[in-house]
């Protein structure tokens, strides 16, 4: 069901006017400027399109307003993960399925990973402004261009087998894990958020 009928553009991300506002339950955002939407989307790809256009900028709204320092805070020993970890997996698995596996680009190397280290991008998520620009450059970069290869895909081809391990994976199958990858990382990026300034919410 439709929360609201204003609508945005899937696929848009511009910048989120965050604001406190403690009167509404500690959430930072009024919902008339939350820049997701809850349309209704017709057909499947539009369906796909709208989960991960809107897991993206809630990813965005949890690390806004944040210093390096805040933004590679660990959470509980011995985890390493961190809000700017987060931000590095995601491109990595953005580039991972989009770039290596839809497209079956596979000779460019991993991003965020070393032979040495296979959990480098969270390890690497370390409190400096040029290692946070670079992940949000990279993260950004790796979306774009996933949803410029999406947007040109007929929804007819999302049952199309694509070479995978061995075996073959489904457009959709990649789809629908890449939704699952955003939604069980910003249960994650909720309490690392609330654990830096007490911020819930969105």
């Amino acid at each position: 069901m439709a929360r609201r009928t204003r609508r945005t553009p899937v696929g848009s991300h511009t910048r989120v006017p965050l604001r406190l506002d403690r009167g509404m339950s500690d959430m930072w955002i009024a919902p008339a400027d939350d820049p997701r939407t809850y349309g209704n989307p017709v057909g499947e790809k539009a369906t796909y399109q709208e989960y991960l256009a809107n897991y993206r900028l809630t990813l965005e709204m949890k690390c806004a307003d944040l210093e390096p320092e805040q933004l590679a805070a660990r959470s509980v020993p011995p985890s390493t993960m961190s809000l700017l970890g987060l931000v590095r997996h995601l491109a990595q698995v953005e580039n991972h399925w989009f770039e290596r596996v839809l497209q079956g680009r596979t000779d460019a190397p991993r991003l965020y990973k070393r032979e040495e280290d296979r959990d480098f991008d969270f390890t690497g998520a370390v409190a400096d402004p040029d290692v946070v620009a670079d992940a949000f450059a990279t993260w950004k970069g790796e979306i774009a261009k996933a949803e410029a290869w999406l947007a040109a895909v007929d929804e007819s081809e999302l049952g199309r087998e694509v070479p995978f391990d061995d075996e073959t994976v489904a457009v959709r199958d990649v789809l629908v894990h890449m939704i699952e990858e955003y939604a069980r990382h910003l249960g994650h990026a909720d309490l690392l958020r609330e654990c830096i300034d007490g911020r819930t919410g969105q």
